[in-house]
C-alpha cells in the first residue's frame, strides 16, 4: 500500500508491525490534510524550539557573579538583564509543550478511532503516523537536550528567587512581570522533570485514554505497540533499512520506537514490560544495544527512568538485567 511494504513473515510481534512505514516520504491524501496542515504548524516550530534550545547557554557567570557580590547594584542589574530573556525563552518552550500535547490528541483521535484497526490506522493514514512519529521523536530529542544543560534549572531558579527578593522589597521586575506567578509554578512543575515534554506527552495519552471512556483503551495501546514494532523490524531489517536515505533516519526510528513504548508503560494497565505484552521489549532493547553506544545512551536512560512499571514484579529479570548492562 503506497510506501508501506509488507515485511515477509518476519519476526513479527503478536501480528502487529509487519509492514514498512516510509518516515522520510508519506505524504497526506485529502482526507488527511486539514488535521496535517494544522500538525504541521507545530512541527515546523518544533524545529526552532529545538534550534533554540542547543543554542542555549544560559547566565552562570553572571549568577555566580551577582551571588558572590550581593551588595554590588551593578552587578545584580547585569545578571537580571542576562536571565529575563533567557526565561522568555523557557516560557516558549513550556508554552510549545501544550500545543505539541493538542497536536498529539488531534492525532490519536484519528488513529485510535474505531473505523478501522489501529495497523489499518497506520497503513492508510501513512502522513499522520509519520507526524505522530515526528512528535515523538521531538519529544526525546527535546529531552536529551534539556537533561545535559543544567543552567535552564539554575536561571529559572535564580529568576524566581530573584522576583520573590523584588516583591518583599516592594521593586518592580519590570520586563520579568511576563512570567506571573501561577505561570511560574507550572513551569517550575514542568522544568523539575528529567524529562519534561515525555512526561507531559505521557499525562497527556492517559489523559485522552481516561476523557474517551467510548474508545477501547486497547485502540491507544495497539497503535503505539504497532508503531513501535514497524520501528523494530525496519531497524534489524537491513533490506529496509537500506531504504533509508539518511544515517539520521535510523536515530529517527529508534527515539520513536522508545517515545512509543514509553507512552505504552504508562497508559497500558499492566505496561510495556510484562509477558503479555504487545511489545517485543527485549527485542527492542537488543536494537537499541546494538547501535553505537553514545548514540543510544540518553535513550536506554529514558527506558530506564521515565517507564512505569520497569521495577515491578511482573517484569523479567532478563529485562531488568539488560537495561541495567551497558
Amino acid at each position: 500500500m503506497g510506501n508501506l511494504i509488507k515485511v515477509l513473515t518476519r519476526d513479527i510481534d503478536n501480528n502487529a508491525g509487519n509492514f514498512f512505514l516510509d518516515f522520510e516520504n508519506a505524504q497526506p491524501s485529502q482526507s488527511e490534510t486539514a488535521v496535517w496542515e494544522k500538525v504541521n504548524q507545530v512541527l515546523t516550530e518544533a524545529r526552532v524550539i529545538l534550534d533554540d534550545l542547543q543554542a542555549y547557554r544560559g547566565a552562570g557567570e553572571e549568577i555566580r557573579q551577582a551571588i558572590q557580590s550581593p551588595g554590588v547594584e551593578g552587578v545584580q542589574e547585569k545578571a537580571w538583564a542576562a536571565v529575563v530573556p533567557l526565561v522568555g525563552k523557557l516560557k516558549t518552550f513550556y508554552e510549545f509543550s501544550q500545543k505539541l500535547e493538542s497536536s498529539l490528541r488531534c492525532l490519536l483521535d484519528i488513529l485510535t478511532s474505531s473505523s478501522s484497526t489501529p495497523t489499518q490506522h497506520l497503513e492508510q493514514k501513512q502522513a499522520l503516523a509519520r507526524q505522530f512519529a515526528h512528535i515523538m521523536h521531538f519529544t526525546l530529542r527535546f529531552d536529551e537536550l534539556k537533561m545535559t544543560n543544567p543552567a535552564i534549572q539554575n536561571d529559572f531558579s535564580y529568576y524566581r528567587r530573584t522576583i520573590s527578593r523584588m516583591r518583599i522589597n516592594n521593586l518592580s521586575s519590570d520586563s520579568g512581570s511576563e512570567v506571573n506567578n501561577e505561570l511560574a509554578n507550572r513551569m517550575s512543575l514542568f522544568y523539575a522533570s528529567a524529562t519534561p515534554m515525555l512526561k507531559t506527552l505521557s499525562d497527556a495519552t492517559s489523559k485522552f485514554v481516561s476523557d474517551n471512556p467510548d474508545v477501547p483503551i486497547e485502540n491507544t495501546t495497539d497503535c503505539l505497540s504497532t508503531m513501535a514494532c514497524v520501528c523494530k523490524v525496519m531497524l534489524e531489517t537491513p533490506e529496509y533499512r537500506s531504504r533509508f536515505t539518511s544515517e539520521e533516519t535510523v536515530l529517527f526510528c529508534l527515539r520513536v520506537m522508545v517515545g512509543v513504548i514509553i507512552l505504552y508503560d504508562h497508559v497500558h494497565p499492566a505496561g510495556a514490560f510484562v509477558k503479555t505484552s504487545n511489545i517485543d521489549m527485549k527485542g527492542c532493547i537488543r536494537v537499541l544495544k546494538e547501535q553505537p553506544p553514545s548514540s543510544v545512551e540518553g535513550l536506554l536512560n529514558a527506558l530506564r527512568y521515565t517507564t512505569k512499571h520497569l521495577n515491578d514484579e511482573a517484569t523479567s529479570k532478563q529485562i531488568k538485567n539488560m537495561l541495567q548492562q551497558n
